[in-house]
């Protein structure tokens, strides 16, 4: 087994638009643009900001949903070409997502088995979708409310001795990114590591983070 261990994100990660930005565009009510630019700015929290916006949501939706997904996702270049080169390698490939397990993994299905996906949850047996957060802070988290809590999932899955890259683009990544031996950033994470001086490494597609990762092996 590889001594590398990736954590990648999902949303504007793998997908080149974040999933749930297009959903609340295709299905919610007027409001939701307003609670989105709140998650931003980190003015409220990620697990309250998310659980609000699916609320808008009527739970009959769902099917609609994954449907609308699977034709609007469009999957980032290079991303099944690099899921094939962690399994040569033996790296462990895991996904970390602020995303919702209804419309993640059915995305995802093509390009399995990956090793484990770690993601929020909905339940549909209410008149609005319900959102649930089973990847809980631990102790360490500063946060205490990220709802999928990235840096307590990295705890658990690696150690010290083994070098923990992130790949992401958005506010969710951050706490993880200051966790990381190695950085891989785009859109939004990668302005914050600039401007805190955490050192990163730029991506467009998925062949460029081949290229980062074997620099490590």
């Amino acid at each position: 087994m590889s001594n590398v261990v990736i954590f990648c994100d999902f949303d504007g990660t793998i997908t080149k638009e974040d999933n749930i930005i297009s959903i609340m565009k295709e299905f919610a009510v007027p409001g939701w643009k307003e609670i989105t630019d709140d998650i931003l700015q980190q003015n409220i929290s990620i697990q309250d900001g998310v659980r609000q916006l699916f609320s808008f949501i009527p739970s009959s939706l769902q099917k609609d949903i994954i449907s609308f997904v699977l034709r609007d996702a469009e999957i980032r270049e290079g991303f099944s070409e690099f899921v094939q080169f962690t399994r040569e390698q033996n790296i462990p490939l895991y996904i970390v997502s602020g995303g919702i397990d209804f419309f993640v993994h059915p995305v995802l299905e093509p390009f399995g088995p990956i090793d484990q996906i770690y993601c929020n949850e909905a339940t549909f047996d209410e008149e609005r979708i319900r959102i649930h957060y089973p990847h809980a802070c631990d102790a360490h988290c500063t946060k205490q409310d990220c709802g999928c809590c990235k840096p307590s999932i990295m705890r658990k899955l690696s150690d010290q001795q083994q070098t923990r890259i992130v790949i992401g683009d958005s506010v969710t990544d951050f706490e993880a990114a200051k966790l990381a031996d190695v950085v891989i950033a785009r859109d939004f994470l990668a302005e914050t590591c600039e401007k805190l001086d955490i050192p990163y490494s730029r991506f467009e597609v998925f062949t460029d983070c081949i290229d980062i990762v074997k620099a490590q092996l």
